[in-house]
Order: C-alpha cells, then structure tokens, then sequence
C-alpha cells in the first residue's frame, strides 16, 4: 500500500517542493493552501494521468473552524494518514521602526495558530493509532530573540515548544515528531530580501528534510551547519547579543 501524506502550504516554496518529493517517492498525496490554482498546477504536473496521486484542498489556515472537517475529508479520501507536514508559513518585510498588531497577530495565527490546529488533529488520530509522523517547519529564526522580526521569530520559537511537547507526548505512543529549522531558502517568501546569510536553493531543503524523515530525526537544522552556528548563538549571553544588535 503506498504511504499517504498530507502537505499544508503546498501551493509554492518548500512545500511544493516536498509534495514534489513524496509524490516521486510514491505517495499519495493531499496537498492543502489559498491558492487552489497553483495546487491543481502542481498536481497536473505530478499527476498527468489524474490517478489520484495528488489531491487538492483550498484551505485558509486562518480558518481553524475548517480545519476538523477538511482533515476527516482528507484521511477519507486517502483512506488513512501517515505523515504530516505544516509547511504554511508567512514572514512579512517589518521595518525596525514597525510596531503593528495586525501584521504580528496574522503572523502568529499561520504560524503558530494555523500549525496548532492542523497538528492536533493529526495527532489525536495518530496517537489512537500507535504510529505515524509529524512535520513542522520551524525556521533557525525562533532560536533567539532578534532585532528584524520580532512577532516572526517568536511564532517560530513558539512552534519549536509546541513541537517539542507533541513529540514527549506522543513519542511512548509510537508518533515521530520533527521539528525542522532552515536558515535562509530561495522561495517566494524570501524573494527581494537582501543580505541573506548561506542562502540555499529550496530543492537542496526538501531534500535534506526528506532524509531527516526517512531516518525518523527529531530535530533537525538544513543545512546541517546551522546547528552549530546556532549552538554558539545560543550560548551568547543576552547582554552581549543585545550589543550585537542582530
């Protein structure tokens, strides 16, 4: 029987990507995100002979009061779920001197709130089933409290914790829970930002997080270098990182 995966944020970037990867490796796969468009283009491209391959959902991750229904819809029409991947994700250009509630509060909602709502349903169901995998896609940004983007980097720490507590909770049952944290990627939602540090192609992403997957990793930075600049970051005392001014 092949596996069955479910992608939320599949329309472009990194989860395109890995719907492109899962569906090469032989799953089915229900790719989730706004732009219906771009998912049924992406499901033509994969799927030409309309074999079921790829299915397509339009779905809003603000709307958490969907997303109970459209998951039940989906292990329906898979007919059962291996794996998960939240991958939808949005980090607006903020200014130093940008202090704006709405722009924070719908950060936070697709990527912590959005990432909640999907989660725990998968979750709940794995963990009644002893097995399966879920994927969040957290960023190396949620590792400190840095000066660019505030509400950004605290919904990808938030995300870490809340992945965290979902693998110690569902690891006895059998569950593999992964948080992933990228450095820069080549996607749309970085295009235009400058400066960007060992920015890496989105291809070269998906493929290290397919391997950390494969092999059932918990946490796992891409590139892998990005541990251990990380590590020392990490380790910086906070009087000194607030003179860093980064």
């Amino acid at each position: 029987m092949r596996k069955r995966a479910l992608v939320v944020g599949a329309s472009s970037g990194m989860g395109a990507e890995l719907v492109r990867r899962l569906a090469h490796n032989g799953h089915r796969v229900a790719a989730v995100a706004r732009r219906k468009d771009a998912l049924d283009a992406l499901a033509s491209e994969l799927d030409p002979g309309a074999d079921g391959r790829v299915l397509t959902y339009a779905h809003d991750v603000t709307d958490t009061g969907e997303v109970s229904g459209l998951f039940e819809q989906i292990v329906r029409d898979l007919d059962g779920l291996d794996l998960v991947i939240y991958s939808a994700g949005v980090m607006p250009q903020v200014g130093e001197e940008d202090y704006d509630i709405e722009v924070d509060r719908h950060i936070v909602e697709v990527n912590v709130i959005g990432a909640m709502a999907w989660l725990n349903c998968a979750a709940e169901r794995m963990a009644q089933l002893g097995g399966g995998t879920l994927v969040g896609i957290g960023s190396v940004a949620g590792d400190r409290g840095r000066v660019g983007n505030p509400a950004y980097g605290a919904s990808k720490a938030a995300l870490a914790t809340f992945m965290e507590s979902l693998r110690n909770r569902l690891g006895p049952r059998g569950v593999t829970v992964l948080t992933v944290k990228p450095g820069p990627v080549r996607t749309p939602m970085t295009e235009g930002l400058e400066k960007l540090p060992m920015v890496i192609d989105v291809g070269v992403a998906a493929d290290q997080i397919m391997r950390a997957i494969a092999r059932r990793a918990n946490v796992v930075y891409v590139p892998h270098r990005w541990r251990l600049i990380m590590g020392v970051i990490r380790a910086v005392p906070s009087s000194v990182f607030q003179r860093m001014g980064i």
